[in-house]
């Protein structure tokens, strides 16, 4: 395995500098940049490809990047109409996905900024950044801090915590794309996910305010299946929410992926009380990827572990709103083993 390392990545458009840690431990190398606090690579021993996708030059992520890797927030996820009310004033956040929904924070939230480096030790790194009041119109000085660690067997943890000095909404999450065959399309991964219910969405992808049930239906993923699922003699594009339970509790398991070639599995573990599923089929990179590879749709799948998206509007959802004096802690684990 690698030896710990921090060096020069790039300089963003701005002029800052970035830099790329690199961790390792219980069979795991990652290398996490301060920009966005993106796993940029992420390797197993006795796996020769990358377990993510990612980009070898920063300058690719910055005009590329459909979020490979990042840490988006304040808020991950999508608000309708990018507005909601809090304690009797209504907020409106900047609507930066098609001029209709606030998406992952807005154009310039924590996933596409410079953090801090708080701690960096062999087998893990914390990272630190303070998104201010005012920013993309969210209410609140929040700081959020990111701890990655390496544990024994392939363990990748991964503890998010957000305070603020003022009511607000937070949602942090990990948007790392998973390929654990390290090349092809996804299709053929087998995935299960311990969720007896889905949020349907509409044209936006906003959440209709129902919450379904997977019985009989293609969302249904209680047992391992394949990811490939033709509708209409097309696969059917997932990006929805998966109900866990109805609010933050104890770490547990959710989900289990398999490669279909490469005998590499990977668990998640998780707090949260959802898990958005997507399966990457709006993946269209002009540039090389890590190890040269081509990034088309279903190159790589996401499970996004967090609060479901626009809980704030809708009513029966998890609690999306933090106060003074609170943490927010949404921790989550990648365990990842070759058979």
């Amino acid at each position: 395995m690698e030896k710990p390392t921090r060096e020069h990545f790039g300089t963003t458009a701005a002029g800052e500098a970035v830099h790329r840690v690199s961790i390792s431990g219980g069979g795991l190398t990652a290398k996490i940049l301060t920009w966005g606090a993106v796993i940029q690579d992420l390797r197993l021993e006795g796996h020769d490809a990358p377990l993510t996708l990612g980009f070898e030059d920063f300058a690719s992520y910055e005009r590329h990047s459909p979020y490979f890797g990042a840490t988006p927030g304040r808020c991950a996820n999508r608000i309708a109409g990018g507005r909601f009310e809090l304690d009797g004033t209504t907020y409106q956040l900047e609507l930066n996905e098609n001029g209709q929904t606030h998406l992952h924070g807005g154009s310039d939230g924590i996933a596409k900024r410079v953090w801090t480096i708080v701690e960096h030790e062999k087998d893990s790194l914390v990272l630190k950044i303070v998104d201010p009041a005012g920013r993309a119109g969210y209410p609140g000085n929040c700081t959020i801090q990111a701890t990655f660690r390496l544990r024994k067997d392939g363990d990748l943890s991964i503890t998010y915590e957000t305070t603020t000095d003022a009511p607000t909404i937070a949602n942090v999450c990990q948007h790392a794309y998973f390929n654990l065959d390290g090349q092809g399309d996804i299709l053929d991964h087998q995935l299960m996910i311990a969720a007896d219910a889905y949020l349907p969405t509409n044209d936006a992808q906003i959440p209709t305010g129902e919450i379904r049930s997977v019985e009989g239906t293609p969302f249904d993923f209680r047992q391992s299946r394949p990811i490939r699922q033709m509708e209409n003699g097309a696969q059917l594009p997932y990006d929805h929410n998966f109900c866990l339970s109805p609010k933050r509790v104890a770490k547990r398991s959710v989900a289990m992926a398999r490669g279909a070639r490469s005998g590499v599995s990977m668990e998640v573990r998780t707090t949260e009380p959802g898990v958005q599923f997507y399966s990457g089929f709006k993946i269209a990179v002009p540039v090389t990827g890590l190890d040269g590879q081509s990034y088309q749709p279903y190159s790589g799948f996401c499970l996004e572990t967090q609060i479901w998206p626009d809980a704030i509007n809708q009513a029966g959802f998890p609690e999306a709103v933090i106060h003074t004096g609170e943490v927010l802690r949404q921790q989550t684990d990648y365990i990842f083993s070759k058979t």
